[in-house]
């Protein structure tokens, strides 16, 4: 490359183990390209996400970025700030979405502009068979989901339903993708909550950051019976990043967790090529996750640690 591309990169915040590693990720690929990199954290507010890149965009033409990778908060892709970004030329690659405005935006595009996602209906399905594995009689599941806005949280959570067999009931919490929301939210429950521990079975969080912040929660408890009969229960979570979901499950905190592969650095790889070449890379990519341990482990340790409660 003739000139030192730049690339400014929005997440939707530093406070999840998964997001932390997209960083990483970035600042590898960037080293490795030898290329500018950018990082701004939204702090989980779309308005704030629109905002940082606007600004981004409206920069003079020596410092703006060459291309935008970003993960949406919320549902959709941001189209206003997609059509700047067309308009001015720069690359646009959408993080863990595949947004249907994205085949209208790539008609007639300077730069490229693609998605790369999680397979997220499939780490639901893959959850719903962990907990198929783990309690092979059924059970209970107390289940700490992402927030309603976001369809990443709604795949994971409609194909957790699709595979979990009929007789693991699912009661749900809402929290926001980090440790403290899920600690808070399950704070809550148990303040309001009537049914006792003995109705559950399992814990499972729709990441490894808010299945810790449930776990916090429980070791708060005062009663040491209550607290030790909660944290002797399974706990299962996403992401599986090296020093977090893996870590956890290898030291007994989490009982398994789900590979996701991060995705920045692919897609600033995928930018800087198809910026390079003057080629749109393929429409949508999407990356293949492993539930970790493998579910004949867990299928296995199901087989002996049968529910106690039906």
């Amino acid at each position: 490359m003739t000139q030192k591309l730049k690339i400014f990169v929005s997440l939707p915040t530093r406070d999840n183990d998964f997001q932390v590693e997209q960083a990483r990720s970035a600042e590898k690929m960037a080293r490795t390209l030898g290329i500018a990199v950018e990082i701004s954290y939204a702090d989980n507010d779309a308005v704030n996400q629109s905002t940082q890149i606007l600004k981004a965009l409206q920069r003079d033409a020596e410092t703006r970025p060459d291309g935008i990778v970003f993960e949406p908060i919320g549902g959709d892709a941001v189209p206003r700030v997609a059509r700047v970004a067309r308009t001015a030329g720069v690359g646009w690659a959408v993080l863990n979405r595949a947004p249907e405005d994205i085949a209208e935006l790539r008609k007639g595009a300077s730069a490229p502009i693609f998605a790369i996602t999680s397979d997220h209906l499939e780490i639901g399905r893959i959850q719903g068979r962990q907990f198929a594995a783990l309690l092979p009689d059924g059970g209970s599941v107390l289940y700490i989901e992402g927030p309603s806005q976001s369809s990443s949280a709604n795949k994971r959570t409609a194909g957790m339903l699709e595979t979990k067999p009929a007789n693991i009931r699912v009661t749900t919490l809402k929290a926001r993708w980090t440790e403290e929301s899920a600690h808070k939210a399950v704070r809550s429950w148990l303040n309001l909550a009537t049914s006792s521990r003995s109705e559950f079975d399992l814990v499972g969080a729709q990441d490894d950051s808010m299945a810790m912040g449930a776990r916090k929660a429980f070791e708060e408890l005062q009663s040491s019976e209550e607290r030790e009969a909660w944290l002797s229960l399974p706990f299962t979570g996403c992401d599986g990043v090296t020093n977090g979901g893996q870590k956890w499950v290898e030291s007994g905190l989490l009982t398994a967790t789900i590979l996701i592969p991060p995705l920045t650095g692919q897609a600033i790889e995928m930018l800087a090529k198809g910026i390079e070449s003057g080629t749109q890379p393929p429409q949508t990519s999407v990356t293949v996750s492993i539930s970790i341990p493998a579910l004949t482990k867990l299928a296995a340790r199901g087989a002996r640690n049968p529910a106690a409660t039906r």
